[in-house]
């Protein structure tokens, strides 16, 4: 089973950048999770599933320390999901910074990382 949080929106200072580290700036991330969800599907019961407010509660947390490269946040975010919910048997996260200050418009730059 597949199971994936998008897009979570967090304010974040996260980048190299004197400005991005005084005023921060808007990051999108999502985690995918892949597990046996057989029981959940027959159980109907929260406990056989993953919870998903555990999943964001964690990524809220690695998202709120500074540093200066997307990677290392990611790399943050998915040791300590795997770390914290062993019923998962691979992890995948997406974190996308918002608006790069690139010096032109840019959507977003992303950085993925599976486990």
């Amino acid at each position: 089973m597949k199971i994936t949080l998008s897009n979570m929106e967090f304010h974040a200072f996260i980048g190299c950048l004197q400005h991005e580290k005084t005023l921060g700036n808007q990051f999108a991330v999502s985690v995918t999770m892949f597990f046996d969800g057989t029981k959940a599907q027959q159980s109907d019961n929260l406990e056989d599933t993953i919870n998903y407010q555990q999943i964001f509660d964690i990524v809220k947390t690695e998202m709120s320390h500074s540093c200066n490269l997307i990677e290392n946040a990611a790399y943050r975010i998915i040791n300590t999901l795997k770390t914290n919910v062993l019923s998962v048997d691979k992890w995948e996260v997406e974190l996308s910074k918002l608006n790069p200050p690139l010096g032109s418009k840019s959507e977003k730059v992303t950085v993925s990382i599976e486990r």
